[in-house]
């Protein structure tokens, strides 16, 4: 029996195709499955015990501050000002002791007056998958606030729902496109790699002892 092979140009045609259509399906999936769950204004959003921050660098490679940075921050301490939270987890990325996201959080966190005593650092959020399963299984959270622009808010509260968790996000201001165009881009794929870590049943790096909320 003479098997049947798919021309060459119809391969190059149908395969470039159908990874568009993955990687569209891939994030339309999360934008409308989470559009309920994202609010702009700090006066619409439900209370809840604790918010997350979610990391990034405090610095642009040129070395001139991250507006990314400085956006969520700032949109966090309105929660807590505002009494929409009692609580912060600062999660971020510390692989070296060179680098750390979550002390550099808390340091910005201060100026705007939010108390030392409410803020918890995760030094363990390496991805936001890592910081919305640690969130849960970590800090005992099963109801939280996500703090980062929508975009990101999009994937992180996406991640929480196939986990369990409740989550809202509240969107810091954004970053205007022409600035944020490599971000976004990667966004994209990012949202790919959601739903391989799904089908993968990926875990976070690192877990470790149960820490408390609140507890005096």
């Amino acid at each position: 029996m003479t098997r049947y092979k798919l021309p060459a140009k119809i391969l190059l045609l149908y395969v470039p195709a159908f990874t568009v259509l993955i990687i569209a399906a891939c994030n339309v999936i999360i934008v409308m499955s989470t559009r309920n769950q994202l609010y702009h204004e700090v006066k619409d959003i439900p209370a809840q015990k604790t918010a997350i921050v979610l990391g990034t660098s405090s610095k642009l490679r040129g070395g001139t501050p991250n507006p990314y940075f400085h956006y969520r921050i700032s949109a966090a301490a309105q929660l807590y000002h505002k009494g929409k939270i009692d609580y912060l987890i600062l999660s971020g990325d510390n692989r070296t002791r060179y680098y750390n996201e979550p002390l550099q959080m808390r340091k910005e966190m201060l100026k705007y007056n939010v108390p030392d005593s409410v803020l918890y650092l995760d030094y363990a959020g390496l991805r936001t998958l890592d910081s919305m399963i640690r969130s849960n299984k970590v800090f005992g959270q099963d109801s939280i606030i996500v703090v980062s622009q929508k975009f990101h808010n999009q994937r992180a509260i996406f991640i929480a729902n196939i986990h369990g968790i409740h989550a809202t996000g509240f969107n810091a201001t954004n970053v205007d496109n022409r600035q944020g165009i490599r971000t976004q881009f990667r966004e994209v794929f990012a949202r790919v790699k959601v739903f391989i870590d799904i089908i993968t049943r990926k875990q976070p790096r690192h877990l470790g002892d149960s820490i408390t909320i609140g507890q005096e």
